[in-house]
């Protein structure tokens, strides 16, 4: 059960909302083969001042409507993670017109012993949702 919360500035609209939301949630269904209603997002809304950063990093200039993303769930490979940020910002981008330079992500990984909701079932040896594929389970397994 993969749990989002989306950072952003005070003042956007329902729409662009839901349209961060919505892309998070579909490079997930794509990169983790997640359930469609494997969903659960949490949108921030943050005075100004209360997201700190310089105007540059990383030698790329950052404005004030950047958006943090965090996303928490259970270990994952790598390259799955990796994948799942293009496929983050893909769309966001897309789907939204924000600048790539503005999205940030950051993941929180935890064990699987640590999610609970009344009504899933998990598969005892990988920790992950019984409604997965197979190939999805062996693919977020760890190594």
């Amino acid at each position: 059960m993969p749990f989002v919360e989306i950072y952003l500035r005070k003042g956007r609209t329902p729409e662009f909302r839901q349209a961060l939301s919505a892309a998070v949630h579909a490079s997930m269904r794509e990169v983790f083969q997640i359930p469609e209603d494997d969903f659960f997002h949490v949108v921030h809304d943050m005075e100004p001042g209360d997201i700190l950063h310089p105007s540059t990093f990383f030698g790329i200039e950052r404005s004030t409507d950047s958006v943090i993303i965090r996303m928490t769930f259970n270990h994952r490979p790598p390259a799955q993670k990796t994948a799942l940020f293009e496929a983050v910002a893909d769309r966001i981008t897309a789907t939204t017109g924000m600048r790539r330079a503005d999205v940030l992500m950051t993941v929180l990984e935890t064990a699987s012993e640590n999610w609970w909701v009344h009504g899933r079932t998990t598969d005892p040896d990988t920790g992950f949702d019984t409604r997965m594929s197979p190939e999805a389970m062996r693919a977020g397994r760890i190594a």
